[in-house]
């Protein structure tokens, strides 16, 4: 298969400040066990927020999905395969990958869109080991919801189950991407009756949550705990934080009921706590979740073909890569979804 790649592209270089110029750069070559990949789409995340603002001399972006179009030595990727890029180039080796938690590899070569350009540039080179291979019906700005947004949301939720293996309620505090996303994969994987709290304050994100299947509390109308009340549920069994904020957290730790589980997914400030009272004595436990394990990929593409208009509404808006600063500008306003850089 011979496939057309110019010498050079289009890159968009974030200055700081809220600025994006356009500059060209030598399309990559790729080398032994590396392909190169033609970006289709890549999702905006809230990580990026210090890029955007404080600038990055590597090209962001680290949910891409796209098509590759040349392959280096020792690969067995074939050309014209679609696919998704695994933020975390994970080596392998170490205690973790041998087990399985390559989202927590000890010797880590690239966290892609950040120590290394990523996908807001039209092409990018990755190791072989990150890229997984996607069916081709799907969609691939749509895709990049198998990354941040399935990984992510179904990793915390497989996380609570570790130590709650019967969740009867949940509630997430936040109704962002990283939100909107543990709603989907709670309703995915423990059953679409299963009933999801979610709290926040911007109307547009809790309208979306509650079309995707939550129950919506309003916090600039009204607390957790009156929202819980008013549905008649006095305490739930998960909680996730995805907003990093510790009176979130705080107000999500005293909504478990006994053996409740927090998870705490949005970095930021501070947990609260008494050990005594909210951890022994109601047997309550509280992780962290970060990124997703590689092989969780596998599973949640299957989901992802069997419930693809279901998920799909978390894609609210798109845009052109010559529109990438309005795209973030509006993003970081919080009146949307998740938002797709498509090329």
């Amino acid at each position: 298969m011979s496939i057309m790649i110019p010498d050079v592209m289009t890159i968009p270089r974030f200055l700081g400040d809220g600025k994006i110029d356009y500059i060209e750069k030598q399309v990559p070559t790729p080398g032994a066990g590396q392909l190169l990949l033609q970006v289709k789409a890549n999702a905006l995340c809230g990580s990026e927020r210090g890029q955007f603002y404080n600038g990055s001399a590597t090209t962001p972006g680290h949910e891409a999905a796209g098509i590759v179009v040349a392959a280096g030595a020792d690969t067995i990727t074939d050309l014209g395969t679609h696919g998704v890029v695994f933020l975390m180039d994970f080596c392998g080796q170490c205690r973790s990958c041998k087990r399985g938690y390559t989202n927590q590899c000890l010797g880590k070569r690239a966290d892609y869109g950040f120590s290394h350009d990523g996908g807001y540039g039209p092409y990018m080179v990755v190791n072989e080991n990150v890229f997984f291979a996607v069916d081709a019906a799907i969609p691939l700005a749509e895709a990049t919801i198998l990354l941040d947004i399935m990984g992510t949301g179904g990793h915390a939720i497989r996380r609570a189950q570790l130590v709650h293996g019967d969740i009867e309620s949940i509630v997430i505090a936040g109704a962002g991407p990283i939100g909107l996303a543990v709603l989907a994969m709670a309703k995915l994987l423990l059953g679409e009756e299963l009933p999801v709290f979610i709290m926040d304050f911007t109307p547009y994100r809790l309208e979306l949550a509650e079309r995707m299947g939550a129950i919506p509390i309003n916090l600039a109308e009204t607390s957790l705990e009156a929202g819980l009340s008013a549905a008649g549920v006095n305490r739930i069994d998960a909680a996730f934080d995805t907003s990093g904020r510790t009176i979130a957290r705080g107000a999500a730790l005293q909504a478990l009921n006994h053996r409740g589980v927090l998870v705490c997914i949005g970095h930021g400030q501070e947990l609260n706590l008494q050990v005594s009272s909210d951890l022994i004595a109601t047997e309550r436990a509280v992780l962290g979740s970060e990124y997703f394990p590689f092989s969780e990929l596998a599973d949640n593409h299957r989901l992802m073909s069997e419930h693809l208009p279901y998920l799909s509404q978390i894609i609210t808006h798109r845009f052109g890569p010559q529109s990438m600063r309005e795209a973030f500008e509006l993003f970081f306003q919080g009146d949307t979804g998740k938002v797709v850089i498509e090329q």
